[in-house]
């Protein structure tokens, strides 16, 4: 990790803390009614470029881990939708946002009626959470800071349960990001020096180990020196395989639209045509969010995935 650019993020947030920055705020905040119980000094510092923990599908009894948790803001966005029985971890290495948010969570423990948010100081790098521990990992805004992003993608990886998914909101670059702006300290607190281009965003989260990425959602950010910026919200999920590829008679037959796909591992599927699949493919495409693509026969029956339902589903109420 490049200690420089840590302390000058650091040092950055630690000013936005305390005198609330609008330039940061982002122009896309979550649904009004997300934050009705969160205290306006913590929403004044609520800075990203999305709303990911709206789009994550939590559930009650859910655990969530946010990095870079700042104020707080999608912290206690999660503990409502976890609910008592659910666990939200935020992680942030300031020190004077984690006062604002250890403060507010006080009160906002008192508004719901209970308390299940925990914030931790640590770095992104090093995640001080155990591994296989969370359901659902989050951040806003925050990924793009750091100079080593697939030690951090790794980091979410190793943090997540089997089966468990990141929704992030994050800022992307169309094209390399030119070195004199890579030494910009103020862009690098902009989220602009350390946004990487989208397809090696995608790349570096396979090379991490996950499936199915997706994008929910993409808007153009700014435009620094002729250059563009898009905030994008992806997802991307934890499906551990096998040790070996093992056979058991089960076919997946691709339900299009399109004439035929490849999934990340090479695999063929033309529409209407059954294709036999191992039982860690069997585990891939019978889960979020390949589920609602894909019949799967094994043997003579059909398997019954009627109550999966569509990645972009933000409600969480299956899957």
């Amino acid at each position: 990790m490049d200690i420089k650019i840590r302390d000058s993020v650091k040092d950055f947030y630690a000013e936005a803390a305390v005198t609330p920055s609008e330039g940061l705020c982002c122009p896309i905040g979550p649904d009004p009614a997300d934050v009705g119980h969160i205290p306006k000094d913590v929403l004044d510092i609520s800075y990203g470029c999305g709303s990911p923990v709206g789009l994550a599908g939590l559930k009650a009894g859910m655990t969530m881990a946010d990095l870079g948790s700042g104020g707080g803001i999608d912290c206690f966005i999660g503990s409502k939708k976890v609910g008592p029985t659910g666990k939200i971890f935020g992680i942030d290495m300031t020190d004077e946002m984690l006062e604002k948010a250890h403060k507010a969570n006080e009160t906002v423990s008192k508004t719901l009626g209970y308390s299940n948010v925990e914030f931790k100081k640590g770095v992104m790098e090093e995640i001080p959470l155990e591994d296989n521990s969370v359901d659902v990992v989050t951040s806003n805004c925050v990924i793009n800071l750091s100079p080593d992003k697939g030690v951090v993608l790794k980091e979410m990886y190793r943090i997540l349960k089997p089966g468990g998914k990141f929704c992030i909101s994050d800022v992307v670059a169309e094209e390399e990001v030119p070195k004199e702006m890579q030494d910009d300290k103020t862009l690098w607190g902009e989220c602009i020096s350390g946004a990487m281009k989208e397809s090696d965003f995608m790349d570096s989260a396979r090379e991490a180990g996950f499936y199915g990425l997706y994008i929910t959602s993409r808007y153009m950010y700014r435009v620094v020196e002729g250059r563009k910026f898009f905030s994008i919200t992806i997802n991307g999920y934890k499906l551990p395989k096998g040790e070996e590829c093992v056979y058991k008679g089960h076919f997946a037959i691709y339900n299009g639209p399109f004439s035929k796909i490849h999934d990340d591992e090479g695999h063929e599927f033309p529409v209407g045509v059954p294709v036999e699949i191992c039982t860690d493919t069997l585990d891939k495409l019978t889960a979020e969010p390949y589920c609602t693509l894909f019949s799967i026969v094994e043997g003579e029956s059909l398997l019954d995935n009627s109550s999966c339902c569509p990645p972009t589903d933000s409600k969480g109420g299956c899957c």
